[in-house]
């Protein structure tokens, strides 16, 4: 696909750019019109029918595992489809096998959903240790390495950190917790749908990531990757009828977890959600991650250039790991985050206010004419 196709494409798939310049997939992502068809046609289908095609939603769900798996490297039956990151994390918190004296080994920089259900463990005797990523003569990753010993249980680490763009190495990471035996539990919701990732590559053990965001889907559904070697290991907290292979024999009194990763999808699942999330990431693939990478990193130096032109605006993160993902936090010299927050927003540029300035987080359909405006405007208040 060429560029002109490629734009051609996106103007028809984000019709939201007819009314808004979308500059918030960091926080929710507006749906592609592909996905709003299919939850229309679902919905009508379902009004219509009722569960008469019932068993086709199941394939179709089944279709967005081994889709899902293709995506990271992975295989089907080391898949689930979760309610979102937060249930994802708490599966591995809550399920795995620790011992007093533990420690969990994260980042001073995480959103709320990657801190949580960590030191929820506190009960347990387990410790959860935030290191500073930014240090003196240190990269990221070698904070975090550095930090490791021998009560190092888990490293549990956002792929990118969300106020501030910082985005690390995962194979890095990945080959230091497998020398040490150190389990790596990845929050990918900042970076699945936005630039590649490989769990094989990357040692990954854990993975999990809402469709909302970067991966163009709705809120209500997740993926949920654990390695096929470590699924017996996480205890189970929540049953039902969904969590056995053979999930339509409602009979079986001699039932067993699945030996997969449905054995996490304990009950219904959301069919609405997979409808939507399966032409999502029909459309990314369609693009290619690599193109949507290539022009999401283009946004970031666009940005930063134009930011670094102005006499009113100032980037609060420069630093290399922060401008290699989608977001870009800036201030006002003069005037409060807050304040120009909520210009933007009248304005009808999506945006978030985050760390002390405002967050701006274009994908792949976004363009240089949209970018300059929203900080044209943002520099002009």
């Amino acid at each position: 696909m060429n560029d002109k196709e490629l734009d051609k494409l996106l103007a028809h798939e984000f019709p939201v750019q007819k009314n808004l310049i979308y500059l918030n997939h960091a926080a929710v992502a507006p749906l592609p019109l592909r996905s709003g068809d299919a939850v229309k046609a679902f919905v009508d289908e379902y009004v219509h029918l009722g569960t008469k095609n019932y068993l086709a939603w199941a394939d179709h769900a089944d279709q967005l595992h081994t889709d899902l798996a293709k995506f990271i490297n992975a295989t089907p039956d080391e898949i689930a489809l979760l309610k979102n990151t937060s249930e994802g994390i708490s599966v591995v918190a809550m399920g795995f096998p620790w011992e007093p004296g533990d420690t969990v080994l994260s980042s001073d920089e995480e959103f709320p959903s990657n801190r949580i259900p960590w030191q929820a463990l506190a009960n347990k005797g387990v410790n959860f240790k935030e290191i500073r990523l930014r240090q003196p003569g240190k990269s990221p990753e070698q904070a975090l390495i550095d930090a490791m010993d021998d009560s190092t249980r888990m490293l549990a680490i956002s792929a990118v950190q969300y106020g501030s763009g910082l985005r690390l190495d995962l194979e890095i990471l990945g080959k230091a917790c497998k020398k040490r035996n150190i389990a790596f539990c990845v929050d990918a919701i900042q970076m699945l749908g936005a630039f590649p990732v490989d769990v094989e590559a990357a040692n990954i053990d854990f993975m999990m990531a809402d469709s909302h965001k970067w991966l163009l889907g709705p809120e209500g559904i997740a993926l949920f990757y654990c390695r096929k070697d470590s699924q017996s290991m996480i205890n189970l907290f929540q049953y039902g009828w969904h969590m056995v292979d053979n999930y339509g024999d409602f009979n079986d009194t001699n039932w067993m977890p699945a030996d997969s990763a449905r054995r996490f999808e304990s009950g219904t699942p959301n069919i609405l959600g997979i409808q939507a999330f399966a032409a999502s990431l029909s459309l990314i693939n369609e693009i290619g991650i690599e193109n949507i990478e290539h022009r999401i990193l283009h946004h970031t130096q666009y940005m930063h250039e134009i930011i670094d032109k102005s006499d009113n605006l100032e980037a609060i993160y420069t630093d290399n790991a922060s401008m290699m993902s989608g977001i870009v936090t800036f201030r006002h010299k003069t005037c409060p985050a807050s304040r120009l927050f909520r210009y933007l927003r009248e304005q009808d540029i999506m945006c978030a206010e985050r760390g002390g300035g405002v967050r701006f987080s274009p994908h792949v359909y976004n363009t240089d004419k949209e970018i300059a405006s929203a900080l044209y405007t943002a520099d002009n208040i």
